[in-house]
């Protein structure tokens, strides 16, 4: 018994090819073609939090991330972005299940084929990135990307075993 009708399976499946179509356009835009930090400078000029924030510093992928050593914007520009990435590929995994579920026998061999599929589909993204100029292709974001999308997959595993328990 799968936990989605065929109906529903079509919407995760549609789901599934905007944020893939969304994630390779982005991946092949530059970093001036896509950086928020203008429009944080007009948002956010009067740079609310900066006191507090002024005291977060830690590495990532071997830099300083710290208003210190990056500046208040892109440092707010950086948890958006890690934001992003952790939120897109959390509804993927999600989706990826939920809308491909009834394709592969087995919750767990399905979740798990699924899992590698969405992180190796970070690892392909990411790549694409090094192919753009003034991008930074990041392990660190495939692991984020990958740790996303496990997530999202585990609650889809849940959801399902929640509504076949209901059922019973």
């Amino acid at each position: 018994m799968r936990c989605c009708n065929i109906k529903r399976n079509h919407i995760f499946i549609i789901i599934v090819l905007v944020i893939i179509s969304t994630l390779l356009i982005s991946s092949s835009m530059t970093y001036q073609e896509q950086t928020s930090v203008p429009f944080l400078q007009k948002v956010l000029a009067n740079q609310p939090f900066k006191q507090q924030l002024a005291h977060i510093s830690f590495s990532y992928a071997g830099k300083t991330q710290s208003i210190a050593a990056i500046g208040y914007f892109k440092f707010i520009e950086f948890f958006i972005r890690k934001g992003a990435h952790f939120l897109t590929y959390f509804i993927l995994g999600l989706s990826t299940y939920l809308g491909f579920q009834n394709r592969i026998r087995g919750r767990w061999f399905a979740g798990i084929t699924f899992w590698l599929a969405c992180t190796g589909f970070a690892a392909t993204d990411e790549f694409h990135q090094m192919l753009t100029g003034d991008r930074t292709p990041l392990f660190q974001d495939v692991m984020l990307d990958s740790m996303a999308s496990l997530l999202g997959l585990l609650l889809a595993l849940g959801i399902c075993w929640r509504r076949r328990k209901i059922k019973l």
